[in-house]
Order: structure tokens, then sequence, then C-alpha cells
């Protein structure tokens, strides 16, 4: 999971409103709604202790109208310290549980868990003379470049003369030059978007000339849509349909993978166990230490809710407030386990993946693999 949106809020101290809201929007009285649930979140949020700043910045932000927010209902998950919003942003339907929060560390587990692990996705459309590139990911939709092959000749001519024969070999020539152009361009837009999958539209014959030109690895992960073209708007209720399909076995795969990981305890690169952490104590230690690669969390874990205690920077925390003293933390709070690890994990650049089933899920819900151990760090200086 990328978790750049959130940066913002790992990376600034607390206390944190969390706020997860309902908004109904199609109802009559939706605009009475939105009032009741603004002033009610508030009076929440103050109640819990938190200052009238952040409370009336909050209430403010519950009462705005979002652009292209459909449906009877929506989703809005916002975060918010000293005053400010930090993030406002719409969850893919309403929240499972509504709910605010006030706390040192922001109550971002929810919606990790509401947006899932959310592959990004390089969506190429193509004809015979070119490319659109675009990025699906965690910010929408963002344009990605396009490419150019050459635009002379590129239509076969009906009749069967010699001089026809010859120009028709030149088309075939210009098509093969073109969908070598597209792949290459392909291969270089995917490694510097970071995707994890690639999705061609257009003619079938051109998808399948790009797609035998990719290199092998890149073509295990290149699916192709049977609808749409390079024109914008080309049956895109399909194409959108299929989009979500290549994401949604991206998302299946990645998180099967990381589980079977953690399961046989695989480091990086395969190297064996013990590279996986499981246990609230050794999970604490590995985040302190920065050796966090991934954190997997289960949302309905035993361990998720139990309490830790955290400091102002990300990795003070442990599981007795006196070790927060040893840390160089003079005030420790209380905060839940998942939110404590996924701020600490976070913060150091870690990935986090949510396993929604229990059977592939940490005991307890919460695991890690780690960067290294201190088993490497030993063998290290052995050597």
């Amino acid at each position: 999971m990328r978790i750049s949106l959130l940066q913002p809020v790992i990376d600034r101290p607390g206390p944190w409103a969390s706020v997860y809201a309902d908004i109904a929007h199609s109802t009559e009285d939706a605009a009475k709604q939105q009032e009741l649930t603004a002033s009610a979140t508030t009076a929440q949020l103050f109640a819990l202790g938190a200052d009238e700043a952040t409370c009336g910045a909050v209430h403010e932000a519950l009462l705005l109208r979002h652009e292209g927010e459909s449906g009877e209902h929506s989703g809005r998950v916002l975060f918010a310290a000293h005053g400010e919003v930090v993030l406002d942003t719409p969850l893919p339907g309403p929240p499972a549980t509504p709910f605010a929060a006030w706390g040192p560390v922001p109550r971002v587990t929810p919606f990790l868990a509401a947006v899932g692990d959310d592959p990004v996705c390089l969506v190429v459309r193509l004809d015979r003379a070119g490319a659109d590139f675009a990025v699906l990911g965690e910010r929408g939709t963002e344009d990605a470049g396009q490419v150019s092959g050459a635009d002379w000749p590129l239509h076969r001519t009906a009749s069967g003369d010699w001089s026809e024969g010859h120009f028709r070999a030149k088309v075939e020539n210009t098509w093969e030059h073109n969908a070598g152009e597209i792949a290459d361009a392909v291969r270089k837009a995917f490694e510097e978007c970071g995707a994890e999958a690639v999705v061609l539209i257009g003619d079938a014959r051109e998808r399948h000339l790009v797609h035998d030109k990719l290199p092998e690895p890149l073509r295990a992960l290149t699916y192709e849509s049977e609808h749409g073209g390079r024109a914008p708007g080309a049956e895109s209720a399909l194409v959108d349909r299929d989009i979500a399909q290549v994401r949604a076995v991206q998302e299946r795969e990645h998180i099967a993978q990381v589980a079977d990981r953690f399961r046989t305890g695989a480091g990086p690169g395969g190297k064996s166990a013990p590279h996986a952490a499981a246990g609230i104590p050794a999970l604490v230690e590995a985040a302190r230490e920065h050796r966090i690669d991934t954190l997997l969390v289960s949302p309905h874990g035993s361990d998720i809710a139990r309490q830790l205690w955290v400091g102002s920077e990300a990795d003070q925390l442990g599981v007795r407030g006196t070790e927060l003293q040893y840390l160089g933390e003079p005030r420790p709070a209380a905060a839940r386990a998942d939110d404590a690890l996924v701020r600490s994990a976070a913060a150091s650049g870690a990935d986090i993946v949510v396993v929604r089933d229990p059977e592939r899920a940490p005991s307890g819900g919460l695991g890690a693999l780690l960067r290294w151990t201190d088993a490497d760090t030993a063998d290290g200086a052995h050597h």
C-alpha cells in the first residue's frame, strides 16, 4: 500500500482528531443532516478533550460540500491537529462505523482498511501512430505523457499491383516500428511511475504487437482490455471495469505473497527465517529500530486495540510507559497498538498491508516482515 497520501499526518506531532463521517447527499434534508453530523462530531471531540481551534476546523470542514460526491451517502475521513485539518479525503463508501477519536496518534488503520492496497496501474491507450499514458492510483488518474511513432505510411490500400504490395510491406514495417517504440516507452513509464500492472487499450492487432515487444518480466504484468480505444471516452464504463478487475487481481496477489512470506519467515531476497516478527513486544522493538519492511494488519485481530505507550516522535513507543523515559519522552501517552505501529512503520518508509482473510492474517492481527534481524547484524560484525 502506498501511504504517501498519509505522510503529512504521519510526520506531524499530535494530539490528533480523527473523524470518519457518513455524509448524506441526495436526501431532501441533506444540508440539515450534514449540519447535525458536524455539530455532533464536534461535541464528541470536545468531550474527548480536543481543543476549541481543532474542533472548529473539523466543524467547518464537515459543512463543506465537495464536488463530484454522488449517491445517497458518502464517507469522508478527516485528520486535524493544532487547529488545522491536515487531511480531508473521501472514502470508497460510507464508513463501516462512523466515529470521532482524539488521541496522541491519528486513527489511520480504518482508513487503510477502507482503501485497500490500492495498486498503481499504468493505462496505455494506443493506436498505430502512438500511445497516451495515464497512471491510476491513490491520487486518482494522472496524465503520464505520450509517445508518437512514425506517421507514414500507416494505411494499407486495396489494389493489388507490385507497387501496392511494396507499399503494404512499408505499412507493415511502420506498424512494427511504432509498436517497438510504444513498447519501449511503456517500459520506461512503468519504471518511472512505480506501477504494479499495465493495461493496454486499443485495437486487438496493435495491442498484441505492443504486448509481444515488451520485455518478459513486464509482459507477465500486462493485461489487455478488449474495450475502448485511444479516443477519449471510448466505452469508458467497460474500460473502467476492466482496469478495476486488474487492480483487484494485483491487490489479491500482493497480499497473498506478503502473507506467505510472513508465514515462512522469508526475508528480502528469499533469505530464510527469522525475517518475520510477531507479538507486540517483538514488533515494538523492530519499529523502534526501523527494521520493519512491511507491516501486516488485520482489522479483526485481538492485539490491534491493545495499549501501547507513545511519544511525540514516531519511533518513541513502548509496551510500558517507563520505557519512554529512556527514549527521551517525559510525557508518554497511551495509544492503540495498530495505530502506534502503523505511524512508526510508515514514518520509516515501510509498506503496510491490510490482510482481511483471517486464515492468512498474523495471530493477534499484527505482524511484520523485517529489513534485517539482530542475527544479520551479528553476522555482519562477526565477518
